[in-house]
């Protein structure tokens, strides 16, 4: 029951996280794009104020729902365990990407000033931040199917528990 229970929470944050960032790679930013350059500009230092304070703890909650997931399956050479483990391993290195790439964008975005002379540089921030957000939302949802066939996935001959 521990591991059902388990996988049920990581599965619930890592499709919340998964359909979050699929939303924002979709509707959310490329909305923001349509609006004039300074207004663009405003608006996204204000959700980058407020991803701050929320993302961080929600990333690393999904990454660490993994854990007794992980532990909880005894046969390490099942699908199951191999299975959320891939799927670790892609939320993983979106994370790493988040942490290494985006941040230090968002950063510098956050710290521009919203006048004309920031437009150009903010483009082009934008740009590459684009890039990195589409490799991000590939491996969420290579994560995200992983982690759901390894939940659908038989536990192998070592679990003490049955799927």
């Amino acid at each position: 029951m521990a591991l059902r229970i388990a996988r049920l929470i990581n599965l619930i944050l890592a499709g919340m996280l998964t359909g979050h960032e699929f939303a924002s790679l979709v509707g959310v930013y490329p909305a923001l794009a349509k609006l004039p350059p300074l207004a663009g500009l405003r608006a996204e230092q204000e959700i980058y104020r407020r991803y701050g304070r929320i993302m961080p703890f929600y990333m690393q909650a999904m990454i660490a729902s993994f854990l007794p997931v992980l532990a909880l399956q005894r046969d390490r050479t099942s699908p199951a365990f191999r299975f959320a483990l891939a799927g670790a391993a892609c939320f993983a290195a979106m994370l790493a990407i988040t942490a290494t790439r985006n941040l230090p964008i968002n950063s510098r975005i956050v710290e521009m000033p919203a006048e004309e002379a920031s437009v150009a540089e903010f483009r082009a921030l934008r740009a590459r931040w684009n890039r990195l957000h589409a490799a991000r939302n590939l491996l969420n949802v290579t994560g995200l199917v992983l982690t759901c066939l390894g939940a659908l996935s038989p536990d192998g001959a070592g679990s003490s528990e049955r799927t």
